[in-house]
């Protein structure tokens, strides 16, 4: 009898890609390059490494080159033509990586790689999709970080339904297989785990409590003005995570909303215009059920008509959301693996 063929990401073929996308991060790529094979020298299995230089104004991509030429041609290097935002640069890392398990890390050393073997042995032992960091001691600003964070993420967690403490740590780990369905746009790196459980049970994602030190070098690309891009973000999310595949009953229920007030208003109206002989043209009240009828039509086909022209645009596998310079040293035939006894 034929054996069943093991899924990606079995200890058959345990092959790790690490994506790392940086942007003005110079003095942190020697030491966080350095740090990542410490940890994962004596990984058993093939890994290589994906540096995204998101369009940085410093020297981070000069260095990045020059770890490669330190480090060997396991260490990939893909330069955007130009500052794409952190999101763009972790899907480009994502669909440049070959590993049958790809883990996501930010830059700045505030994560530490020693948590990766962990989260993949726990994503094979579990038998799960996705295994996500949460920085359980947070070295980070009690009030312009943590609190904005602790009320983002409880409100994250009441809309999307997915039960992680920590949306907001970019260390995850997951089945690659699962992760290249997903793609992601606009500033969704947040919502990762939303987005993913549209793609397998929320029940095969899990979270893993991991280091978290304060930054050492650089500084922070946040601020408070991100607090209102992931309300909108959020609103997002909740459409595609409820609607995606009925957008119309989302905006047609808001019209029939509007439409049913209109025809209300309207009927109101005709009511006391041919029973009653009052003169409606000048009301006010006209004016206001006529708009109820424009914007209940519009509702119903114009914005269910755009926003899934929106979602194919970039779910058409035709578009990106970032461009690649052409003759980086992560594309073509001289990536290589890091293995363990070569």
């Amino acid at each position: 009898m034929n054996e069943m063929p093991r899924p990606p990401g079995t200890a058959a073929g345990l092959s790790l890609s690490l994506v790392v996308p940086m942007y003005n991060e110079e003095e942190n790529v020697a030491p966080m390059l350095a740090r990542i094979h410490e940890v994962l020298g004596d990984y058993p299995h093939p890994w290589e490494i994906v540096l995204v230089d998101d369009g940085s104004a410093d020297a981070t991509n000069e260095r990045m080159r020059a770890q490669r030429e330190r480090f060997g041609p396991h260490v990939r290097v893909l330069t955007l033509q130009r500052n794409f935002g952190q999101t763009a640069a972790m899907q480009a890392g994502i669909d440049c990586a070959r590993g049958s398990v790809v883990a996501l890390l930010d830059g700045d050393l505030q994560n530490d790689p020693a948590d990766i073997p962990d989260m993949v042995q726990r994503l094979i032992d579990e038998d799960l999709d996705m295994v996500a960091g949460w920085r359980k001691n947070r070295q980070d600003d009690f009030w312009r970080r943590k609190i904005p964070s602790r009320i983002a993420n409880r409100l994250i967690r009441s809309i999307t339904g997915v039960n992680l403490h920590d949306y907001g740590c970019s260390l995850k780990v997951f089945r690659a297989h699962v992760l290249k369905g997903v793609r992601l746009y606009g500033e969704m790196h947040r919502f990762i785990p939303a987005w993913f459980a549209t793609q397998t049970s929320p029940r095969r994602i899990r979270e893993h409590v991991v280091q978290h030190h304060a930054r050492a070098h650089g500084t922070s690309k946040y601020g408070i003005s991100r607090t209102f891009r992931v309300i909108l973000d959020l609103l997002s999310v909740y459409f595609f995570m409820r609607f995606k595949a009925r957008p119309g009953h989302f905006f047609g229920s808001i019209g029939l909303v509007f439409g049913a007030i209109g025809s209300v208003i309207l009927g109101y109206l005709f009511v006391i215009k041919v029973f009653m002989g009052s003169d409606i043209g000048t009301r006010p009240l006209l004016f206001v059920g006529v708009m109820c009828m424009l914007v209940s039509v519009q509702l119903i086909t114009t914005g269910v008509l755009s926003e899934l022209m929106t979602r194919t645009y970039f779910e058409s596998g035709q578009q990106r959301s970032y461009v690649v310079r052409p003759g980086d040293p992560g594309e073509g035939d001289e990536a290589q693996w890091y293995r363990r006894d070569a």
